[in-house]
């Protein structure tokens, strides 16, 4: 029991990134495949794994820092706090109109563009290759880049969300 609370903790990102993918197939909501996408990706994707890592940053500091080949840090205190807002905003876009996934989806892009950028220059000047530096979080942060404003723009595309 044990190692499998491990494997669900150390893999929230890649779980919740797929399945964001099957319960937006899953779900009978009559918008569109990539709306339907955009809303899970925000819920499960983005806000339940974000609130996730800024409560480890928080509270399991060592934990955290470890697991990105890091050493504790007192910005680790600050980047916990800005993943949990983020992680709040992402889950309450999933209830909330076009633009306000849009804006959320803004920022996300913007955030994890950055955050991207900061792991690959880790592992290329410090030969920082640990899992959570430069793994399958990494593919998934990059790949959320590019497919969060693409589902916006396809879910604007279509005009599916009522406005608030």
């Amino acid at each position: 029991m044990a190692e499998t609370i491990k494997f669900v903790l150390t893999h929230i990102p890649v779980i919740m990134f797929v399945a964001a993918f099957i319960v937006a197939a899953l779900t009978n909501r009559p918008a569109r495949f990539s709306t339907r996408l955009l809303c899970w990706m925000l819920l499960l994707s983005v806000g339940v794994e974000e609130t996730w890592a800024g409560l480890f940053h928080v509270f399991f500091a060592k934990v955290a820092a470890s697991s990105i080949g890091w050493q504790v840090s007192p910005f680790q205190f600050e980047i916990g706090v800005a993943d949990i807002a983020i992680g709040v905003t992402a889950i309450a876009s999933f209830w909330r109109s076009l633009p306000f996934k849009a804006a959320t989806v803004s920022y996300v892009t913007l955030f994890y563009a950055g955050v991207a950028i900061g792991h690959v220059r880790e592992a290329v000047t410090a030969g920082d290759y640990a899992g959570n530096n430069f793994g399958s979080l990494l593919l998934i942060t990059v790949v959320k880049v590019f497919l969060l404003p693409a589902l916006y723009l396809m879910a604007r595309k279509k005009n599916v969300l009522t406005e608030d």
